[in-house]
């Protein structure tokens, strides 16, 4: 097998994976190529040649896929208020608007029972295990072929947390405590709070974030009393800080001058 085949490790039955468990557990992972089922998909990535990629490769795994596709958090927002029994979501780790683990670790927080494969360029054991103990059932590098998407796949929807091949826990750094807590905090965000925090965090003020989001600035200022509130900020350069904690690269967090709220 290649560098990128995958191990299967045994993760939890929430209430998705036990839908299919049942169903996929007499299967031979090598000669069944298909489950044959209905699933749901949800596929996230800012790259519409790729999302048709995945789109393709997970049909393998699923012989009566239903895909639904988002190229943002801001539109993976909508496409799961109006699919919320979603079976599956593939996440793309560098979305343009989530900072590292943060859109992960709101899904995980909002959606408890949705399994999440995370898709990723980075597929090193620290950026892996960090995505596992911030909510992923899964891990898909984006070098991965067709075949090993499917596999993937399959593995999560037997109810195993796929993992690349070659992946050692040893050595690669956990969140800390600090991180693990912004990430509880994040879930209890609404979505416009969520996408309000995020553009703080790309350093963007209050009448620009009512602009991109046609809403206004009274409204942004009440999402931010809010937001600040939730994240126990005592200010939006703090409230920026503490994203910092989720960030693959903190150098993309971007703080502004301090706004009355």
């Amino acid at each position: 097998m290649s560098a990128l085949s995958y191990s299967w490790r045994p993760v939890c039955r929430c209430q998705k994976c036990k839908k299919y468990h049942a169903l996929a557990t007499s299967m031979n992972r090598e000669s069944e190529p298909q489950l044959a089922m209905s699933c749901e998909v949800i596929i996230v990535d800012d790259h519409p040649l790729y999302r048709a990629a995945l789109k393709g490769a997970v049909s393998a795994a699923c012989s009566e896929g239903t895909f639904h596709e988002a190229d943002s958090v801001a539109s993976m927002f909508d496409t799961l208020e109006h699919h919320p029994n979603a079976d599956l979501l593939l996440l793309d780790l560098n979305l343009p608007d989530a900072h590292g683990f943060s859109a992960l670790a709101y899904v995980r927080g909002a959606h408890p029972e949705l399994p999440v494969i995370v898709v990723s360029g980075s597929c090193d054991s620290t950026t892996v295990r960090q995505a596992m103990v911030f909510g992923a059932q899964g891990f898909l590098p984006k070098s991965a072929d067709a075949a090993l998407i499917r596999d993937c796949v399959q593995a999560l929807l037997r109810g195993d947390a796929p993992i690349p091949a070659g992946y050692r826990s040893e050595g690669a750094e956990l969140p800390d405590q600090a991180a693990l807590d912004v990430a509880e905090r994040l879930a209890h965000l609404t979505p416009q709070q969520f996408r309000v925090f995020s553009m703080l965090c790309l350093g963007r003020l209050n009448k620009q974030i009512a602009h991109e989001l046609q809403i206004t600035e009274a409204t942004v200022k009440a999402h931010m009393t809010a937001i600040m509130r939730k994240l126990g900020a005592v200010n939006r350069t703090q409230a920026v800080l503490l994203a910092a904690h989720l960030t693959l690269n903190p150098d993309e967090i971007k703080a502004q001058p301090e706004e009355v709220d």
